[in-house]
């Protein structure tokens, strides 16, 4: 998918009635598979789902005795009138089993909204909430859950790194990526009145609608073996510094991918964010992220700002837009983004890097 396709596609989802993507199973399953034991004895919450159509209640109400649950609660959201909640606690029909059979039905008094004072209520009850929260609401969302310190695996977009508030429990170890998605686009089922702009997209044998979204990470407060391996590097910096140029301002090299970290290099490092898909805590430092309000830049240049061809568009700005940038190199850079008002040099602009330090030189 066109990457201004998908992000229109994702602003109109956004505004919808409730931003309704619904996750695929087969993604649910590859990454709850790796909390079982999380998740034992404990009331589990999705509340961000449609849960008669939603694939994490399924995957919950299909696994409730597998996982050794306590309780399931999800709730339904409807703009304008009351809703509902479903919940499992215990073999009501007396079969001898605990699954969807046993599901209570409850209306609500609010609509639902995560924010309602009735879902706050449900919220603070929950031990561990498990859901895909709306895209465009992803800050506040994070801000509920740590306010009422509680555990959780949600799905959100990769870009919600370079939010300030996001990255601070990055770097303060509070939340990381989680453990089964680390590139490439989701698929995600749609409401029908949901427009499909690309050719990406599609419509199934039954008349379902499904988009596909880029960059889409799993996020979590609860550990896995996995994000404790090293990285594996095999590059130096010594003897091929030409390859790492460093930031106009800022004190770091850049890495432009991630497998290209100098093993043997003491200093600041400048990395794609997609570098957290592989970040170990124990041999990394989170520095800070290289964007304006997260980062002390060491130097305030006046700059003109270059059109896609390098072209002068009399436009200016200080400090390349609040960006890491770097002198242009003809040879590895498309054109240049910015020419200094004073010199006459020419830069090009670096896309929100992670500022990293490797603790085990």
């Amino acid at each position: 998918m066109a990457k201004n396709s998908s992000n229109k596609n994702l602003k109109k989802a956004n505004t919808s009635k409730s931003d309704e993507f619904y996750t695929q199973l087969s993604d649910i399953e590859k990454e709850l598979g790796n909390y079982k034991v999380h998740l034992k004895n404990k009331i589990i919450f999705c509340n961000c789902d449609d849960p008669e159509d939603s694939n994490f209640w399924n995957y919950f109400a299909l696994n409730f005795e597998y996982l050794g649950l306590k309780k399931l609660i999800s709730t339904h959201f409807e703009r304008e009138k009351p809703s509902y909640k479903l919940e499992i606690v215990k073999d009501t029909n007396k079969d001898g089993k605990i699954n969807k059979l046993d599901t209570i039905k409850t209306p609500l008094k609010q609509n639902g909204d995560f924010r309602s004072p009735e879902c706050v209520e449900i919220l603070k009850e929950a031990d561990i909430i498990v859901t895909n929260p709306p895209f465009s609401l992803f800050r506040e969302y994070l801000a509920q859950l740590f306010e009422y310190k509680k555990k959780f695996i949600i799905i959100g977009n990769l870009n919600a790194i370079t939010y300030k508030e996001t990255f601070k429990l990055i770097k303060e170890n509070k939340i990381w990526l989680g453990q089964s998605i680390h590139s490439g686009d989701r698929e995600f089922k749609v409401p029908e009145y949901y427009p499909l702009n690309s050719a990406s997209n599609r419509i199934d044998e039954n008349g379902n609608k499904y988009i596909r979204v880029k960059g889409v990470r799993w996020f979590t407060n609860l550990d896995y073996k996995e994000r404790h391996d090293d990285l594996i590097l095999y590059k130096t910096y010594k003897g091929h510094e030409n390859e790492y140029p460093k930031y106009e301002n800022y004190n770091a090299i850049n890495v432009d991918v991630t497998k290209d970290i100098p093993l043997d290099y003491k200093g600041n490092i400048g990395v794609p964010i997609t570098f957290l898909d592989k970040y170990s805590p124990d041999q990394f430092e989170l520095v800070a992220l290289g964007i304006v309000g997260s980062i002390d830049f060491n130097c305030n240049k006046k700059m003109e700002i270059l059109d896609k061809d390098g072209k002068p568009t009399g436009k200016y700005t200080f400090n390349a837009k609040g960006t890491l940038y770097r002198l242009y190199n003809p040879i590895n850079d498309k054109s240049p983004a910015f020419k200094d008002v004073d010199t006459g040099k020419l830069y090009s602009s670096i896309y929100a890097r992670v500022i990293i330090k490797n603790k085990k030189i």
